[in-house]
């Protein structure tokens, strides 16, 4: 089968640093691209507790594209093993069942929690996070019967969306009702993304919030937000004219585009404004909460400025080497909440799993994610839709993603 496979050696790293300073196109076409199309056979299960999925639509998200430039944390390469099949926002139908798996059967349609925890990892007894609920923050990426993967789409041994076929241990797969279009089914992980920063960072009655950025895990916060019927004020801050347009569309309350994120925090939440000696004003006041899906120096020391005393940042992805100048979290005591894939939580007064409550909310018709596709690649033509996801705002571009139907 043809699959899009990711691999890199520190020779190649060194030597892309250096072209990438001229143009992008050497990461993805050309001898030293990190991503290429490559002949595979088709996975085969592990043990008896996994299945093997035909992919139907795969999504390509921002830790695709930071994967394939380099641009994820070092941190993180002890947690991933190459080369492998990327891919992790996919739905599909179950073609193998393994002997040791009941919940689900030949022909269902699904989709996949990514992550490699000590469940898909066969670890007995769990990791402490595990137990806890936090079944993606595992602490035994690298143990287990599997090579290290924190998800799919970075191990190995698992395959991965961007391939017709991958395979999923039986923690991992949720049964999608037959009427569910692929193009939700596709999008329900990063629903569920949104959904734990919601989960993990409330809003509470009449709070003014604040969203930075309007792609599409922004987008999700916000529709986590609405869905959930969380009485609070929403401003979602972003300079893309589409993604202002989108998220006003999804129920902001407020779009901020090119203007000043400072004098609007004092616009909308009544902060004070403060000019030091030296460096960026500083306000007293502001937002009861934050979430910053873009996670670069310039929207985390913003972010952090703009919040309020006492108020909660909710930390959506990471850039690598992000300086921080702390004093407002010092001044004004501060949280800083990360956010990595999702896990369980307490909803309608059960310990549910977050991919579980989403499928409940796109049910009832809480969260609706018609239109986020806007459009779709075969898997040959993935150089088009790295091009398209490296300019959104031209193309007008919300979710892209290749499909195998």
């Amino acid at each position: 089968m043809k699959a899009l496979q990711f691999s890199v050696s520190i020779p190649q790293w060194v030597a892309l640093k250096a072209a990438g300073l001229v143009s992008h196109k050497p990461f993805y076409k050309g001898p030293l691209a990190t991503v290429k199309l490559t002949d595979l056979p088709e996975p085969g299960l592990p043990t008896d507790e996994w299945v093997r999925v035909q992919s139907i639509l795969c999504g390509f998200c921002a830790s695709d594209l930071n994967l394939i430039f380099l641009k994820e944390s070092a941190s993180a390469s002890p947690f991933t093993s190459f080369p492998c099949v990327i891919g992790q926002e996919v739905c599909g139908r179950v073609v193998e069942v393994g002997s040791g798996v009941s919940e689900v059967k030949t022909d269902d349609f699904v989709t996949l929690a990514p992550a490699l925890n000590c469940a898909a990892r066969e670890i007995n007894p769990p990791c402490p996070a595990c137990r806890q609920g936090m079944v993606a923050n595992c602490e035994n990426y690298a143990a287990g019967n599997l090579a290290p993967g924190m998800i799919t789409g970075l191990c190995t041994d698992t395959g991965g969306g961007f391939a017709p076929y991958f395979v999923a241990h039986k923690s991992q797969i949720f049964k999608l009702p037959e009427e569910t279009a692929p193009e939700t089914g596709a999008l329900i992980e990063p629903l569920t993304v949104g959904l734990q920063s919601v989960f993990g960072n409330m809003p509470q009655k009449k709070e003014k919030v604040l969203i930075i950025g309007g792609g599409v895990i922004g987008t999700m916060v916000l529709k986590a937000i609405r869905g959930l019927e969380l009485d609070c004020h929403v401003t979602l801050s972003d300079p893309s004219t589409p993604a202002a347009e989108w998220a006003k569309s999804a129920g902001a309350d407020v779009v901020i585009g090119n203007g000043d994120l400072l004098s609007n925090t004092v616009r909308l939440t009544g902060a004070a404004r403060y000019k030091p000696m030296m460096g960026p004003d500083i306000l007293m006041g502001g937002f009861a909460r934050i979430y910053d899906t873009v996670g670069s120096a310039k929207t985390l020391n913003m972010a952090l400025r703009c919040l309020a005393a006492g108020g909660t940042l909710s930390q959506i992805g990471i850039w690598h080497d992000v300086k921080l100048d702390l004093t407002p979290l010092w001044l004004k005591q501060q949280t800083i909440q990360g956010v990595y894939g999702c896990g369980f939580a307490t909803y309608k007064g059960e310990w549910m799993h977050m991919f579980d409550i989403a499928l409940d909310m796109v049910g009832e018709g809480k969260v609706g994610l018609d239109g986020m596709v806007t459009h779709k690649y075969s898997l040959e033509n993935f150089e088009e839709m790295i091009e398209v996801n490296l300019a959104k705002a031209t193309h007008r571009a919300v979710k892209t993603v290749v499909s195998f139907c």
